[in-house]
């Protein structure tokens, strides 16, 4: 399912305006990238939190040259399922 899709469903689902879904999908998704970059966790009740986790430096091998090349330490945006998402999931 695209952002699209989502936005139709939710339509759907609630009888509100596509444009209206469509701002309030979009005020959602840059309040988690704020909250990302200012390194809080989100929390979001029987979805699931997203949190920052540091990946460390590491070595690598570039697939082309063979050669040893070291891979910067980095931060990434992570995604962990609630328990409830996870069990409707699996039934």
């Amino acid at each position: 399912m695209n952002k699209t899709q989502l936005i139709e469903t939710i339509v759907d689902s609630t009888g509100m305006k596509k444009k209206d879904v469509d701002v309030v999908i979009t005020a959602f998704v840059a309040s988690i990238e704020q909250a990302l970059s200012n390194g809080e966790k989100v929390q979001i009740s029987g979805l699931g939190s997203f949190e920052v986790k540091q990946r460390a430096e590491r070595k690598g091998r570039n697939p082309k040259t063979k050669e040893q090349i070291t891979i910067p330490a980095a931060k990434y945006p992570a995604f962990s399922a609630s328990k409830s998402l996870k069990e409707s999931v699996n039934k």
